[in-house]
């Protein structure tokens, strides 16, 4: 069927709008560089026996739950604006799912009476596809190298539609606790408040890894292969979210007034001086943390610290606020980190960052900017979605804090228990000890550390030598 441009509906395909097309597509892309910086840190610190198996789960953790996210997760998140509009979650999600209306019509055959700015709409599947599967990436660092693969797959799909519903109810400008005045401009609660809750969990169920926490007698210590690797992550992740936060803004006439997803006022300017003031300070509190503790941790967590603590109010913080809150939020992680370390407790990202920082940013965003309009939606000029009716309060951040991590907890739980006695959670500690890629894969590590010495594997084959059966490498 030929295309009859006199049939086009111009006002979907205008400069304009592509402009903002290629805005959040560029979003899309800065979200696929956090991913590759977080496997680059995992590559730099999983166990060289588990490095291939370990970073092939977050990849495939990660597509599961971006498929997830593209099937049914979508109709979720738009239903605010849906029920808004006197629709229903219903009507939202059968325009929505893969198969839906929406999801399949092309914009300049769609009226813009029925749905303006489809391409933007479409586009925004493909960004929070994404962060639903960064959810499973980062779920995937609490449960690395001792949670069954067949265990951890189902659990990202559940958590992708778990998280859908939580950003709901989280992450815009109408979801009901947003609207009733809990603000993240960055969705820190959904994104990674969420799995951290979940971390509370899982952790607990399936125990530290050998040589982790304390000497094991088959593995005297955990070495990571190259922690080198986390810096150029940790930096891949400072490049790529700039974009992100691009498209976690509304632009409305006149030309491009930005409008965060909140419905608060700020600028693009302010927003990125925000982002980039918060790495700023907890790199420096970060390092006067690891120099005077002796612990190389803190130079990874101090600018991660400050980054997650600031990100629910990049939109609404003044660049000095956002220094501030940067140099603040290590103390946070430093205190969580601590705390799991005295214990034994075998989780060293989510715990310190998230419910440490993350938590930490979101009660300084309701002490720092109490009472700041926000929620609804532009043009709306009364009744229960007016723009800006809702003010930023401390109680408001607590509850949706609670929300959050209380959803990623029951979440696990009931996944924990259904999995621990159907097809079980936990690899056994003898395979935790020989690794994953032997058992899984076959594949072993180039290098035997001094930690993973052959007396100390149990019941696994000794290498064979490259080349040995090569008779020409032989001869040579």
């Amino acid at each position: 069927m030929s295309l009859d441009v006199s049939a086009v509906y111009a006002q979907q395909v205008t400069l304009s709008s592509l402009v903002q097309n290629i805005l959040y597509a560029s979003g899309v892309v800065g979200a696929i560089l956090v991913v590759v910086g977080l496997l680059l840190i995992d590559a730099g610190t999983a166990r060289r026996r588990n490095l291939f198996n370990s970073t092939i789960e977050k990849t495939l953790g990660f597509f599961l739950g971006f498929a997830t996210y593209y099937v049914i997760g979508f109709g979720f998140w738009a239903g605010q604006y849906y029920i808004m509009e006197g629709a229903t979650m219903m009507d939202s999600i059968k325009d929505w799912w893969i198969g839906g209306a929406m999801t399949n019509s092309l914009a300049h055959h769609t009226d813009p009476g029925v749905f303006p700015g489809l391409n933007t709409f479409q586009i925004f599947i493909f960004f929070l596809a994404v962060f639903a599967g960064i959810i499973n990436v980062l779920l995937h660092f609490s449960v690395s190298e001792r949670m069954k693969a067949s265990a951890y797959f189902i659990t990202c799909i559940v958590a992708a539609v778990v998280s859908s519903i939580l950003s709901w109810a989280a992450w815009g400008s109408v979801g009901p606790l947003t609207n009733a005045g809990f603000h993240d401009f960055f969705g820190v609660g959904f994104v990674y408040l969420f799995p951290a809750g979940m971390a509370l969990v899982l952790t607990t169920r399936l125990g530290a890894r050998p040589g982790m926490m304390t000497p094991h007698p088959q593995v005297s210590a955990y070495l990571a292969p190259s922690i080198g690797l986390c810096a150029p992550g940790l930096l891949l992740i400072f490049g790529g979210l700039p974009m992100v936060i691009l498209s976690c803004l509304f632009f409305f006439d006149p030309e491009a007034l930005a409008v965060s997803v909140t419905m608060a006022d700020t600028s693009v300017g302010v927003a990125l001086n925000n982002y980039a003031l918060v790495w700023a300070g907890g790199a420096i509190t970060g390092l006067l943390l690891a120099y005077t503790s002796k612990n190389y941790a803190y130079t990874l967590l101090g600018p991660l610290a400050g980054y997650v603590a600031g990100a629910s109010g990049f939109d609404v913080y003044l660049p000095w606020q956002s220094f501030v809150v940067g140099l603040l939020a290590p103390f946070a992680a430093y205190a969580v980190y601590e705390f799991t370390l005295k214990r034994g407790i075998d989780e060293h990202k989510l715990f310190p960052l998230f419910l440490g920082s993350g938590t930490f940013g979101l009660v300084m965003l309701g002490i720092f900017k109490a009472g700041t309009p926000r929620g609804g939606y532009l043009g709306i000029e009364e009744g229960a979605y007016a723009f800006q009716h809702g003010e930023i309060s401390l109680v408001m951040q607590l509850v949706g804090t609670a929300v959050c991590i209380g959803a990623g907890v029951v979440t696990a739980f009931v996944l924990a228990f259904i999995l621990e006695r159907t097809i079980g959670l936990r690899v056994s500690e003898e395979d935790q000890v020989n690794g994953l890629d032997i058992k899984l894969w076959d594949l072993e590590p180039d290098v035997v550390t001094h930690a993973d010495t052959d007396a100390g594997r149990v019941g696994t084959r000794q290498p064979e030598p490259i080349g040995l059966k090569d008779e020409g490498l032989q001869s040579a």
